[in-house]
């Protein structure tokens, strides 16, 4: 069972930055990839970035240029450094992870983001 515990989030201004992380514990006995999604409210939840299993890293284009994602295996912590936030990145930021060849992933509990203009 893999539990996943983000943290991080917190108000800001437009133009801030903020760095969140996703710490895993458990057990885990697969290859895996890690993801960071958001929800808003009144929208659906939608992917933001991800570290693929041997290390590709992909954005959503809204973020692209202004979030950086990384992993240190070592700390089994993943983060997303924000910068340049803006108020649309305001929502609820969700750390997922993923077995490979396995159907249902693991989230956490989310950890809220709001940015002021």
């Amino acid at each position: 069972q893999v539990h996943l515990v983000e943290s991080g989030g917190g108000s800001v201004q437009a133009g801030g930055s903020l760095r969140l992380s996703c710490a895993v514990s458990g057990y885990i006995g697969c290859a895996y990839d890690m993801s960071w999604h958001r929800q808003a409210p009144g929208k659906e939840r939608e992917f933001v970035s991800v570290i693929y299993n041997g290390g590709y890293i992909n954005y959503a284009d809204s973020v692209k240029g202004r979030f950086i994602i990384s992993q240190d295996n070592a700390k089994r912590t993943m983060y997303l450094q924000m910068n340049s936030l803006k108020p649309e990145d305001t929502a609820m930021y969700y750390c997922k992870f993923s077995c490979l060849g396995v159907s249902l992933p693991y989230w956490g509990q989310g950890t809220q983001v709001t940015v002021s203009s």
